[in-house]
């Protein structure tokens, strides 16, 4: 199917065609046509599926064709509250990119930064406000912002927000709103909070399910290196001497974790950033922007910092420390594989971490192929044990790689001092 089937407006198939993209994926090609008839959605779809296209287009094409020419400022008539900041910015990248040839405006707003800037760009009158809800009820609190006339609201990686304690802050913001709207519900997963959550925002959704999270992205190829905790740092060099891998992101679970890394990668002269909730925006954008321009090859983060990273063509994913919860190995690894691309992604387990390995394998119902040709094996007895439902599963092998056919842009570690940041540094 192209866009175009999807009655789609001129001036975004244009903006779309220049983006390069042809065909929908198959969350946009569901949730489209159910939101330019107006219905709420609840929408389950994993990281990668092309989810804020999906939500960002139709926007665009109802708002634009509901513009009235008045005299004054804007009113603020689409809100989409995301949990971090580095989401916040890519959905704003995203409506600037789809919505290039339309008459219409909106800014991004989120904490960690003066919001001088943002204040400034509200009152200039914006249809659309993108936020975090921390910020969002700091301006609202200062009367800055006036939520009266939002006729489309939406809450997206609901999951996430759950994660990072913002529940409350988004019961908050749905008080300020008004009843009569349309409402678009996103998350990854669908728990029991998420759905009362879900069910206290929308009326007669509408509901859109692509890949389940227990699926990991079918080009993906998954590896599992068992070795002693006190080795990774340099198992971790010994594969990044493969030339072949041009870009890596290595996950660890936390912010100070994060920053060793760095330092070890810095020590055996591989240029390395971090990112995490103590980085401030500014370096927190320009590492990534190092990264995606190919100026750094490795960025370490936390997952606090990287659910919103949506990076063209990343070929490698490293998880040098375990997630304690089977889901976010999960996002973890679709930070690569995005879109119909090839990707790889390699865990570094010890001997703590391997009831983690076995809840990971149970999810995604497959057992991760070892690779036990290393030079530091680990000195531990592996027992990790999986329902081997997935027999198709290709092994792991440094050969591959993809070209990234673009069709639309994308909890916790172990619990120590990676635990939920307080909303405002978002």
């Amino acid at each position: 199917m192209s866009f175009e089937k999807l009655n789609i407006a001129e001036p975004i198939l244009r903006a779309l065609s220049q983006e390069g993209y042809t065909s929908p994926t198959p969350i946009q090609e569901q949730a489209i046509p159910i939101l330019l008839e107006g219905h709420d959605l609840l929408g389950c779809a994993q990281t990668g599926t092309g989810k804020t296209a999906a939500f960002a287009i139709p926007i665009l094409q109802l708002l634009s064709e509901n513009s009235k020419s008045t005299p004054g400022r804007k009113p603020i008539r689409a809100l989409i509250v995301t949990p971090t900041r580095e989401l916040a910015i890519q959905i704003g990248e995203s409506f600037s990119s789809y919505g290039r040839h339309l008459n219409l405006k909106h800014t991004v707003i989120f904490g960690g930064v003066n919001q001088l800037s943002q204040v400034r760009a509200i009152q200039g009158g914006v249809d659309i406000l993108i936020c975090t809800p921390g910020r969002l009820l700091d301006l609202v609190q200062q009367k800055f912002i006036q939520l009266a006339n939002i006729n489309m609201f939406v809450l997206d990686e609901a999951d996430r927000m759950l994660d990072m304690g913002f529940v409350h802050d988004v019961k908050r913001i749905l008080q300020l709103i008004p009843k009569k709207r349309q409402s678009l519900f996103f998350s990854a997963t669908m728990p029991k909070a998420i759905q009362e959550l879900a069910n206290s925002i929308l009326t007669t959704p509408k509901k859109v399910e692509v890949t389940p999270v227990s699926s990991t992205a079918e080009k993906i190829e998954q590896a599992l290196y068992f070795v002693n905790q006190e080795d990774k740092k340099d198992l971790l060099i010994h594969v990044l001497k493969d030339k072949s891998i041009r870009a890596a992101l290595v996950f660890t679970r936390t912010k100070h974790g994060a920053d060793k890394v760095v330092k070890l990668l810095a020590k055996n002269s591989i240029k390395a950033e971090a990112i995490h909730g103590n980085k401030s925006q500014n370096h927190r954008q320009r590492a990534l922007s190092n990264f995606k321009g190919g100026h750094t090859r490795v960025l370490v983060a936390t997952d606090i910092a990287a659910r919103g990273i949506d990076i063209d063509e990343l070929a490698f994913v490293v998880n040098y420390e375990i997630p304690n919860i089977p889901e976010t190995y999960v996002h973890r690894i679709g930070r690569t594989g995005r879109a119909g691309a090839e990707g790889k992604a390699v865990s570094f387990c010890d001997a703590e971490e391997l009831e983690y390995i076995r809840d990971i394998q149970k999810l995604i119902g497959l057992e991760i192929p070892v690779i036990t040709d290393h030079p530091y094996p680990a000195n531990y007895k592996p027992l990790p044990t999986a329902p081997k439902k997935n027999t198709s599963h290709k092994p792991f092998s440094r050969s591959g790689g993809g070209k990234n056919h673009r069709g639309g842009k994308p909890r916790f570690g172990k619990g120590n001092s990676s635990s939920k940041p307080s909303n405002r540094q978002n």
